[in-house]
């Protein structure tokens, strides 16, 4: 089931000023697929995930769900949240510590009035869905984080939502349970082949399991595509540096050749990804970590420090000075000074270098993304 939404307004008072919490959304959510909301905390993607399901009413605008029109202002239709046919799991789980876990998943059904035999069935199957078979019994606050949050999952599932909405459901869990229940909220939801509709801030979350992204800031979506539009060739300086760790380097395009954008910035005369801007045009480099291949300077161009062979008539090569190196797992994460910019670099830790030293990097064109305000 797909959703359409045009014009949507939304707007608060707060200190005696008009807040515009959405600002004109127009969106299409395909079917089928996981669509994230994305952006920083007051930008607008839990009101909109909250209008979508009828907790919050917009000002203006239209909402609908499939072919049937649940909001809209100019035609005055307003359909409540337990008629849209929607699922939700919220932040906070919302398990109620008193049931065990049957009776958490079978609430939606049983405030319906729906018979017991088909409760026991659409439970049962939902919780071996989220593999939790076996623990009808158990007590919720015996549950742990991840448990909880399927629970939560299940019961938004048992009813058979057209949509299920997420808002921020793993913010609470520890970073090893959070990236063991994203694998397992993904393969879920892609056997299911429903629409979900997913809010978070964690740009992680929101390249690991998605189909689509949209990103919002201002109550605007900025941009939306698939993670790897999003992170490996943004066209706006806020999402390149919102969706990852990004050196934003100033620069004014100097030339175009057959394969490449041609700029001048404090790095030196670069050659960058494809971009159709004009001479003149004042852009924005943005330069992710990983793809700074840092080594020691070889004034013949053979083989560099690390062992591997260096392409210099296709890559920038930039030359600077290693100011700090941190371990911090699989890579050294290491801060290079190269006039008057600061970039930070990943280096493997089989390359020899140490703080102080005289470094280069190379830097290949399609590395190197250009990107507007």
């Amino acid at each position: 089931m797909d959703i359409h939404i045009e014009g949507l307004v939304k707007t608060y008072q707060s200190e005696g000023r008009t807040v515009r919490a959405l600002d004109g959304i127009d969106l299409h959510i395909p079917a089928n697929q996981i669509f994230t909301l994305l952006g920083p905390s007051g930008c607008g993607k839990t009101t909109l995930l909250r209008c979508i399901v009828g907790l919050e009413t917009p000002d203006d605008g239209e909402i609908r769900i499939g072919d049937q029109v649940v909001w809209s202002g100019r035609k005055r239709i307003a359909v409540p949240p337990e008629k849209r046919g929607l699922g939700m799991v919220f932040q906070t789980y919302a398990i109620w510590p008193h049931m065990n876990v049957f009776d958490n998943v079978a609430y939606p059904l049983q405030v319906r009035g729906v018979r017991r035999t088909i409760i026991r069935e659409k439970v049962h199957r939902a919780l071996q869905f989220v593999q939790l078979e076996g623990l009808e019994n158990r007590a919720a606050t015996r549950l742990s984080g991840g448990q909880q949050q399927r629970v939560a999952l299940a019961r938004a599932l048992v009813a058979e939502p057209k949509v299920i909405l997420f808002d921020e459901p793993l913010s609470n869990l520890d970073a090893k349970l959070r990236e063991e229940t994203r694998k397992l909220l993904r393969r879920f939801l892609t056997e299911l082949k429903i629409t979900a509709v997913y809010v978070t801030h964690d740009r992680v979350e929101a390249l690991a399991l998605s189909d689509s992204i949209a990103v919002l800031n201002g109550g605007h979506i900025i941009e939306r595509g698939n993670p790897q539009k999003i992170y490996f060739n943004a066209d706006h300086r806020f999402v390149a540096d919102f969706i990852g760790r990004a050196n934003l380097v100033a620069a004014t395009i100097q030339d175009q050749a057959p394969d490449a954008t041609i700029v001048q910035s404090p790095l030196g005369v670069l050659r960058c990804q494809k971009r159709d801007f004009p001479a003149g045009t004042p852009v924005t480099l943005c330069i992710r970590p990983e793809f700074l291949r840092l080594s020691r300077p070889d004034p013949h161009g053979r083989a560099d420090s690390s062992g591997s062979m260096t392409d210099t008539k296709s890559s920038n090569v930039i030359e600077g000075r290693l100011e700090t190196l941190d371990f911090v797992g699989e890579v050294y994460e290491a801060e290079v000074r190269v006039g008057d910019q600061l970039l930070l670099a990943r280096v493997d830790p089989g390359v020899p270098v140490a703080a102080g030293d005289a470094v280069r990097f190379m830097l290949a064109p399609e590395h190197g993304l250009l990107v507007m305000e």
